[in-house]
């Protein structure tokens, strides 16, 4: 590890223990938004210190064992331990080095989910209903809440279009890697000489705009339309002009809400939409800034570029930013079993910011 990035981590064990002064300040105590704001960064910040203390701790074992092959009798017991030493001293290091990427701040927060078929006629709608499905289920798994927003179902099944809201810690973090064009290969249940169609969905993860952080949106930018809604909800839902959409003029984004019994409600959630919309669209264009590429796209909501081929003859589920990410587990994975492709993305994102981080220290 470099002087430079030492130097990092030694600054931050030391912004630690100025958060445990300053935790128990009663000042601090007394404002019960500064002390959570301040108690989650200690709580981040614990890792590092842990991990800081296991390093010197390991680096006594090391000399501990090194002074030990002075003594003949002991030199093969004593080869073994500097070789464990060094072992958790590189384990060690890794470690401390993930923990100076810098955080995505959205990674805990909600995300809006939006599926939309693709080419592929009939069967794009299909698939983007499996899709869909897939993504629920894995929500389900993580013990998080799907709400649908918006819905255009298809002539034969699925969605031509669906948009929800997921609920629930760290659901940006696990699925910010699903954004892009999803390829799907099959034969469909429309298809009556067996043979295998492409079609394709794309899907885009927007994290819910921070609290902390509002967007400014000038009304005089926004063209409101009422209409009749589409969707359950019963006799008022459906007999008045409750549902909304919204189109934000500069950037031409269009936003609907249908859901809710009254246009006041519709009209808040499409707002909250749009709003996490453009600090999406702004966050991209300045990561597009600093980097012209980006291997997985994270954040950007990209839908024009290929992630991922689902063959379903071949039960192969195929992703195709990553070299050799390729599972025969496409059945488990459409259930909703995405933690296999979760893990290896994050893993393979972790590298890229580690190559970074080293390189420019």
């Amino acid at each position: 590890m470099t002087p430079t990035l030492r130097r990092k981590l030694e600054a931050l064990a030391e912004r630690r223990e100025e958060l445990e002064r300053l935790l128990a300040d009663p000042g601090v105590i007394g404002d019960a938004s500064q002390f959570r704001k301040l108690s989650r960064e200690f709580a981040q910040l614990e890792p590092v210190v842990n991990a800081l203390a296991a390093e010197t701790q390991a680096k006594q074992d090391l000399a501990a064992a090194e002074a030990m092959r002075n003594d003949a009798e002991l030199r093969e017991l004593a080869d073994e331990e500097i070789a464990a030493a060094n072992a958790r001293l590189e384990q060690l290091d890794a470690e401390l080095l993930a923990h100076l990427i810098p955080k995505d701040a959205r990674d805990d927060g909600d995300i809006y989910l939006e599926v939309r078929a693709g080419a592929g006629g009939d069967e794009a709608a299909i698939f983007a209903g499996d899709l869909f499905r897939m993504y629920s289920r894995y929500a389900e798994r993580q013990g998080w809440k799907v709400e649908v927003e918006s819905a255009s179902p298809g002539e034969h099944g699925g969605f031509k279009e669906v948009i929800s809201r997921v609920e629930g810690r760290g659901a940006y973090s696990r699925l910010k890697f699903e954004s892009g064009t999803h390829r799907v290969q099959r034969v469909p249940a429309t298809e009556s000489q067996g043979r295998i169609h492409t079609s394709a969905a794309t899907v885009a993860i927007i994290p819910v705009e921070s609290e902390g952080e509002p967007v400014e949106i000038n009304p005089a930018d926004l063209k409101v339309d009422t209409f009749r809604s589409s969707g359950a909800g019963g006799q008022h839902v459906n007999k008045t002009e409750s549902a909304i959409r919204i189109t934000h003029v500069p950037t031409g984004i269009v936003v609907e809400s249908q859901t809710e019994r009254s246009q006041h409600a519709n009209r808040d959630k499409a707002m909250k939409r749009l709003a996490a919309i453009i600090a999406e669209a702004q966050a991209a264009k300045a990561a597009a800034a600093q980097a012209e590429t980006r291997k997985l796209q994270v954040g950007s909501g990209d839908r024009s570029q290929r992630i991922r081929t689902y063959n379903f003859p071949q039960g192969r589920i195929t992703d195709h930013r990553v070299e050799g990410l390729t599972l025969y587990d496409l059945p488990n994975v459409i259930e909703g079993g995405l933690d296999a492709l979760v893990d290896r993305l994050q893993q393979e994102n972790q590298a890229d910011e580690l190559a970074r981080l080293t390189q420019g220290s």
